[in-house]
């Protein structure tokens, strides 16, 4: 089993940012004993952007999304998670 350092106690969150960009974590944690975690019900941040689209443009993604019964907004994001695969590839 490997010593580990202490973990100090820190007066806000910018100080103990601040600490571990300053310092190596391995020293502070026994890595023997890490494990792989799950969160299956974790759901990824978001962010509103706003974009300038066609008019026709956005009428026809309407009107697909209505066609498979999903709002316009979600079959964007479909669309652009499927642009980033396949530009990956």
């Amino acid at each position: 089993m490997k010593t580990t350092k202490t973990i100090p106690t820190f007066k806000n969150e910018a100080e103990e940012r601040e600490f571990w960009e300053n310092h190596d974590t391995t020293e502070y944690f026994d890595t023997s004993k890490v494990r792989a975690v799950r969160f299956p019900n974790l759901k990824k941040s978001t962010k509103s952007i706003s974009i300038r689209l066609p008019e026709d443009m956005l009428d026809e993604l309407k009107v697909r999304a209505n066609s498979i019964d999903i709002p316009y907004q979600s079959f964007i994001k479909i669309l652009l998670q499927e642009g980033l695969v396949a530009r990956r590839a």
